[in-house]
């Protein structure tokens, strides 16, 4: 993001920064059946597993391989409710979304996150949280410098539309690789400016991108080297400016995750804030 308009600087990390409990913020999905099983209940039980001593940590796509969100069972809370000789039915219920609150009081800037997610220090961010299972779906908050930069409102990125472009662009630059035979696919899904609670304007960019490589790029004939797909992925950007700073909260997760998680996601978008700075 920081290409912007400039480099971002090196990240630094203090202890400034606190995460205290969101009170009384719960997120709760139910789910009505169906074949399909969230990936949240994977990872409840990938978490059983990681408590047994004899299971070694693996990948997440040794535990994907294991325990498929298609064909895990759910962990079902059943009420049965006989009248009259007559059962009712069932209710399945997904565990609840407990959120917790970061606060960055020295660079001004606050969000809600998932509270199983695990900050990893010397990501190349300002902050960075990641699901300790599906290590694909993060987020991270980065920011222009407070020397150079003069921002006065995110509207001098230009409307959302051109702002998306630079988000796109931004990630593009970013991905790009010096393997042969690698070919990435990229949309703009949305762009849309929004007033939050605090008076500030914020604009959030949705891309979309694909990733595909050969099987064997030194191959000789054509047909030996088959293109796949590697990864297919969802970024949301959420972009605030506050002491003559951009900020941009960006969020990272597999395409199939946030089609299960939307809600969840869209909730972390919501509550960023960037905040007056003494």
């Amino acid at each position: 993001m920081a290409s912007l308009l400039e480099p971002f600087p090196c990240p630094h990390y203090s202890t400034r920064p606190t995460v205290v409990p969101v009170s009384q913020k719960w997120f709760t999905r139910l789910s009505l059946g169906g074949s399909s099983t969230s990936s949240r209940s994977s990872r409840l039980i990938s978490a059983a597993c990681a408590d047994d001593p004899t299971h070694g940590r693996r990948s997440e796509s040794v535990t994907t391989a294991k325990f498929s969100r298609r064909n895990t069972m759910t962990f079902v809370f059943s009420s049965f409710i006989f009248s009259q000789g007559n059962l009712h039915g069932t209710t399945l219920a997904q565990p609840p979304v407990v959120f917790r609150e970061y606060v960055d009081t020295f660079d001004g800037y606050t969000f809600n996150y998932p509270k199983n997610w695990i900050q990893v220090r010397g990501a190349g961010a300002d902050v960075f949280f990641r699901d300790p299972f599906v290590l694909d779906e993060n987020l991270s908050v980065e920011m222009s410098s407070p020397s150079s930069s003069r921002y006065k409102s995110v509207e001098d990125l230009g409307p959302p539309q051109v702002a998306g472009a630079k988000v796109l662009k931004q990630y593009l630059t970013e991905f790009m690789s010096t393997r042969l035979g690698v070919r990435r696919e990229s949309n703009i899904l949305s762009t849309s400016s929004r007033v939050a609670d605090d008076g500030k304007l914020y604009y959030e960019i949705e891309v979309n991108i694909k990733s595909y490589a050969n099987n064997n790029e030194l191959a000789v004939m054509p047909q030996d080297r088959v293109v796949r797909l590697e990864w297919d992925r969802r970024y949301l950007s959420v972009l605030g400016v506050e002491n003559n700073r951009l900020y941009e909260l960006r969020l990272q997760t597999p395409e199939n995750v946030f089609q299960e998680e939307e809600n969840d996601l869209r909730r972390v978008m919501d509550s960023f804030r960037v905040m007056k700075v003494d």
